[in-house]
């Protein structure tokens, strides 16, 4: 079992940084951690994952070179650097924990966090 929390949404205009923060509980070696978001009547859609063991990472093309994810050199938390924000970036962002490497897609992810909003006015 893998308990996930998100962290560090909020409102900031286009332009701006946020960093969003996933506290993990449970067993989490062997797990790739990924980040995803539901805008307004959209599907729950790919944004970033990386390997706990390893550290390899993966990017939907929408956020590259505007996103970062890591993971603490401690502990069990990942990070989503957000910078260059945008309006369209506006989403409920979700964390998630999965076995089948750096998948993008939602039902290969097995553990969910209950999402925390950002939102980029223009």
């Amino acid at each position: 079992q893998v308990q996930l929390e998100e962290s560090g949404g909020g409102l900031v205009q286009a332009g701006g940084s946020l960093r969003l923060s996933c506290a993990a509980s449970g067993r989490t070696l062997g797990y790739t951690m990924g980040w995803f978001r539901q805008g307004p009547g959209k599907e729950r859609d790919f944004v970033a994952a990386i390997m706990w063991s390893g550290g390899r990472t993966r990017y939907a093309d929408s956020v590259k070179g505007r996103f970062t994810i890591s993971k603490a050199n401690t502990g069990n938390t990942v990070y989503l650097q957000m910078n260059s924000l945008k309006p369209d970036d506006t989403a409920v962002y979700y964390c998630a924990a999965g076995r089948r490497g750096l998948a993008s897609e939602t039902a290969l992810y097995d553990y969910w966090g209950q999402g925390t909003q950002v939102t980029v006015s223009s």
